[in-house]
């Protein structure tokens, strides 16, 4: 049988004044022409709901079930690489079968989005308590404290780094007009490895590091840059100098070389990028560097030094200022890495 015809509102609101007046099911189906079985239908659903217009459809049942539903987003809390194949092998051994899309969508209707896994550094469990213990410690220190520590890093920068990935707008067929392309060299055109330091004054000297950089090297490096960084910078009496713990940096020459020179050194936890603001600095210099488009290695290094002594020292002053929300977020984090 098909679909018949659904009654007006004008109908169904004369089919309930029927009813309140006193007359029943039997002699209203008679009067109005309509089944009884409508007339029962209509005057239920105003009793229930107080209307008689029909109620917003819920659409096609859902394939899975809340069991099903509760299966796989405690999967995904608890594995999150879990794929959506999975997830459908899992409810096709539990009697539901569903295709990936249903996964998907049932997925994101629960508040999960598919991303990428961010890379951040191995963390073992002495890692995780010492980051812990830095963050405890320190968590309570005031901005001017903040504001005598001289933070350094070393970063490698290449030649078509960002500019491997660059978006452009463009028309269907000019996909290759010289200006949507990047041009590219193999293995990169290379690339330059970068000292560097700064604090909340600004940035302080950088200096390319050419070969395989040792102890020796390092220490050469602090006393040509590290000293008169602080001297510029204006770093007074009592500032302390961060670096990481890599070997040449923990080496005893180089511990006595500092203690030497009367450098305060803060005591630092093992895999923490994200606990050094000069992080930040170093991303901006790489954007920076891509907009210049240099074309070798030479120009490369010069458009380096050129930008990253233009980075404001308002833009410095304003990490070291908010220095105490990485402290907060890896304590929130329990340890582990943060989105800094």
């Amino acid at each position: 049988m098909g679909k018949t015809k659904e009654l007006s509102q004008d109908l169904r609101v004369r089919i309930v004044d029927l009813h309140k007046a006193g007359m029943g099911y039997k002699k209203i189906s008679k009067v109005l022409d309509v089944k009884v079985t409508t007339i029962g239908a209509i005057i239920r659903k105003f009793k229930e709901y107080n209307m008689t217009i029909n109620r917003p459809r819920p659409g096609a049942p859902k394939k899975i079930s809340p069991r099903g539903v509760a299966m796989m987003l405690r999967t995904v809390r608890n594995h999150p690489a879990t794929t959506r194949q999975e997830l459908a092998n899992d409810l096709k051994a539990a009697g539901t079968t569903v295709c990936k899309e249903t996964i998907g969508n049932t997925l994101r209707n629960n508040g999960f989005t598919s991303c990428s896994a961010r890379k951040v550094p191995l963390l073992k469990r002495a890692h995780v308590e010492a980051r812990l213990k830095y963050a405890n410690d320190h968590l309570k220190d005031e901005p001017s404290y903040w504001e005598k520590v001289l933070w350094s890093a070393e970063t490698k920068i290449e030649l078509f780094g960002l500019n491997s990935t660059r978006h452009v707008w463009r028309k269907k067929n000019a996909a290759y007009d010289p200006k949507n392309t990047v041009p590219t060299v193999k293995h990169g055109g290379g690339s330059i490895m970068f000292w560097g330091c700064f604090s909340a004054k600004g940035t302080g000297l950088l200096h390319r590091i050419t070969g395989k950089m040792d102890g020796a090297m390092y220490r050469t490096i602090l006393r040509d840059n590290l000293l008169p960084s602080a001297r510029d910078l204006k770093m007074g009496r009592g500032w302390v100098f961060q670096h990481d713990n890599d070997p040449k940096h923990t080496a005893k020459a180089t511990k006595d070389w500092l203690k030497k020179n009367h450098i305060k050194v803060m005591e630092w936890p093992s895999q923490s990028p994200d606990l050094n603001p000069i992080e930040n600095p170093w991303r901006e210099l790489k954007v920076r560097v891509a907009k210049r488009q240099p074309t070798n290695l030479h120009d490369l290094e010069r458009i380096c030094k050129e930008e990253w002594a233009k980075i404001p020292p308002g833009v410095c002053a304003k990490l070291v200022v908010n220095y105490n929300k990485r402290l907060t977020a890896v304590l929130a984090n329990k340890g582990f890495a943060t989105k800094y």
